[in-house]
């Protein structure tokens, strides 16, 4: 960001590939408001954001076997420290959830913004609308397989880039700091992927999330 203030970087390195904690100092602040129908507060110009991205959505699977009823989307121009990742109702054009997710660190250390790349082995995050597949238990517990559906993300599968919980990243809220990054996963909390579980189990057909920047 341009406006940085103060950088104070304490880094671990957890022994995880997939999580590379750092904190930052920014100067400003993010201004929010209330949107009717969520618990929590969303800058009005990103509910705008969610709205157009939805609206997209809804035309893409009109025609095709997916999830009619919600969608996640994952705004990456966000900063990470604020819940950006959402669940939206795409027939109530509203949010019902929404968390905070982390961002690859292209294996080059830490990056404050998101950086993109369908590249294998970049470590970086992309761009695009994923199906989520079937879970699994893996490294690190309960992980849903992600499909790139563009050609921006179509070497998601790969890449092992699939959506999955890590410790460093928090239930709440910490802007002006940022969260770990991950590498190129769409990284969340535990608490926040049981909650997303709920939502995909509810569902026959499968639910896309799209991220974008």
């Amino acid at each position: 960001m341009a406006r940085i203030l103060k950088i104070a970087v304490l880094l671990f390195i957890t022994g995880s590939a997939f999580a590379i904690p750092v904190y930052f100092i920014y100067k400003g602040g993010f201004k929010h408001a209330q949107v009717p129908g969520h618990q929590s507060s969303i800058p009005t110009e990103e509910f705008t954001r969610l709205k157009a991205r939805a609206s997209a959505i809804r035309r893409y699977v009109h025609t095709r076997h997916y999830n009619s009823k919600i969608c996640f989307l994952a705004d990456f121009k966000m900063p990470s420290g604020v819940k950006r990742f959402f669940v939206y109702d795409l027939q109530k054009d509203s949010v019902l959830l929404s968390g905070i997710v982390a961002h690859g660190s292209c294996d080059n250390g830490f990056q404050v913004n998101a950086r993109f790349s369908n590249k294998i082995n970049s470590g970086c995050s992309c761009t695009g609308k994923f199906s989520i597949g079937k879970k699994y238990h893996g490294r690190f517990g309960l992980a849903y397989k992600l499909y790139g559906l563009d050609s921006s993300n179509s070497n998601a599968y790969e890449r092992n880039i699939v959506l999955h919980s890590y410790e460093c990243v928090p239930g709440k809220e910490i802007y002006p700091l940022p969260v770990c990054n991950s590498r190129g996963c769409p990284m969340v909390s535990a608490g926040f992927l049981e909650k997303l579980m709920l939502y995909i189990a509810s569902n026959i057909q499968p639910v896309l999330i799209e991220i974008f920047n």
